[in-house]
């Protein structure tokens, strides 16, 4: 199945010059959202992984299903002050200023190999974030799985000597 014929493309939004890529057109069409979760589902299979990890919002769409499907456990990754227990931090910088994204302290054990899922690989800040946290705890980073990636923003870039998989690549 061709995904990319799913995903609707919004001219200049959120701001002018910007062609935002909406997967919401993959979400609301059954056959499109079951078979690029999936696709997913297999890649994490073939990774061995104990436990997926999304950022949010977007990377619980995507990695929900695939732990539900894989009969495993998800662990949020979220902005500061949304996750009540005690959590980990990991600040990173922006292209103006910076943020921070945080995760229970307990969610990852030693050793548990995980998948990180997103929407979208941009300039691969949140997911080199995400990264950060979940080493600090000592998981191992088994996969990381995107249903679009934008190569043109060179967000691969952060993510060497990782396994990624793309189910749909933009080049410009």
């Amino acid at each position: 199945m061709d995904l990319k014929q799913y995903v609707s493309e919004v001219p200049d939004w959120p701001k002018k010059g910007v062609s935002f890529k909406d997967i919401t057109t993959i979400m609301d069409n059954g056959p499109a959202y079951k078979y690029a979760t999936d696709q997913i589902v297999e890649y994490a299979r073939e990774k061995e992984i104990d436990i997926v990890v999304g950022p949010e919002a977007r990377g619980f769409i995507i990695g929900c299903p695939v732990a539900y499907s894989m009969g495993i456990g998800f662990a949020p990754v979220r902005k500061e002050g949304k996750l009540p227990r005690e959590v980990i931090r990991h600040e990173y910088d922006l292209e103006y200023g910076s943020n921070a994204l945080t995760m229970h302290k307990d969610a990852i054990t030693p050793g548990q190999r995980v998948l990180i899922t997103d929407d979208l690989l941009a300039t691969g800040g949140t997911i080199e974030a995400t990264i950060k946290l979940i080493e600090s705890l000592g998981g191992v980073v088994a996969g990381i799985a995107f249903l679009i990636e934008l190569e043109y923003l060179d967000g691969m870039k952060r993510l060497e000597g990782y396994d990624t998989l793309s189910l749909i690549t933009y080049e410009d």
